[in-house]
């Protein structure tokens, strides 16, 4: 394979603008025992960038860092004790950070091995994204055929795929979006509500009178005490961020604490109804061969899922990572639907 001994990185140096974004060059790494290289041809913009650029991402590490959730690309060299046969496939890994750079040094038992048939970019949409949507609606609220779930932010990351894949499980989706989003929601099956649009709980009410099964919310604050009562008996929901505090000041972690013990108390409560606040990593405190054997599984069933159609891979733009200033202001704009994509 064709190597290159020049690596290209973006670094977050502070709390800055998009355009704050620096880019570095170095020389590429070597894979120690258990290791690869992987060249990156795809790392996404996620949510969680933004809230980093504005150091307001739960658990983020210090300034200066390399950004990048997730990526896939191709494995360039393989360390000790790993099979050498990866060499050339393409492999996909979650990372939290380190992705938004040319080549990355993972542990070999992070990366899973992307199907054929699956452009780098399809399967990027799909990593973080398609993980958490997988792991809430399977792993924690148990959603069947049958049962109707309200997903807010329907038209987003995690929202856009989640609807899908509770479609694909025979349930019925209710999802809010703005309104400019309610045809594409539509043509995949779902109910939109206009999130923007007055009282949204009344007028999902209006769609389930005996209340929702699941509510999948990242909104945090004051919607996540309103989907805890749009609930029916035995319904779950399952918070996964604070969306809306992203441009507030103050300490990062209250609004996640704050969310984290109503959960615990709305569970000491006797109506059978069930809250979590999700968090992907959060399944690393059972043990990390565990959690990497649970990442690998339900990868493989989203890269399943995409493959079959159940899922589309929804490119909003591709950007090269000299671009990630732009990618950025791009993905906070709220103007596209999709996964903002960078390449080296």
């Amino acid at each position: 394979m064709e190597t290159t001994d020049r690596m290209t990185q973006v670094v977050l140096p502070g709390i800055v603008a998009p355009e704050g974004l620096e880019i570095r060059h170095g020389r590429v790494p070597q894979a120690g025992p258990g290791q690869l290289v992987v060249a990156m041809e795809a790392s996404g913009v996620s949510f969680a960038e933004q809230q980093m650029r504005r150091g307001r991402y739960y658990d983020q590490p210090p300034f200066p860092f390399v950004p990048g959730y997730d990526l896939v690309g191709r494995v360039l060299a393989t360390g000790a004790g790993v099979d050498p046969g990866l060499a050339g496939r393409r492999v996909a890994a979650l990372l939290k950070v380190g992705g938004w750079s040319s080549h990355v040094v993972l542990d070999a038992a992070d990366a899973v091995e992307v199907p054929n048939g699956l452009s780098a970019a399809e399967a990027e949409t799909v990593v973080v994204n398609g993980i958490t949507a997988w792991q809430m609606l399977h792993r924690r609220a148990r959603v069947r055929a049958g049962q109707t779930v309200l997903v807010h932010g329907a038209s987003g990351g995690v929202g856009s795929v989640l609807v899908q894949l509770a479609h694909a499980a025979g349930a019925t989706v209710i999802g809010t979006a703005s309104a400019r989003h309610h045809d594409a929601l539509r043509e995949l099956g779902v109910i939109p509500v206009d999130y923007r649009g007055g009282n949204v709980a009344a007028r999902v009410r209006e769609l389930a009178p005996g209340g929702v099964d699941a509510v999948f919310d990242h909104v945090g604050g004051r919607s996540v005490i309103d989907s805890w009562h749009l609930l029916a008996d035995g319904g779950t929901l399952v918070a996964y961020g604070s969306a809306s505090t992203r441009d507030d000041t103050g300490s990062k972690q209250w609004p996640v604490l704050k969310i984290v013990a109503r959960t615990w108390l709305w569970n000491t409560l006797p109506n059978g109804r069930r809250a979590y606040f999700y968090n992907i990593w959060a399944g690393r405190a059972l043990g990390k061969d565990r959690f990497r054997a649970r990442l690998r599984t339900d990868l493989t069933e989203v890269f399943g899922a995409l493959h079959r159609g159940d899922i589309t891979a929804r490119i909003a733009a591709r950007l090269p990572l000299a671009r990630a200033a732009e990618a950025l202001s791009l993905a906070e704009s709220g103007t596209v639907t999709g996964k903002i994509v960078l390449t080296p």
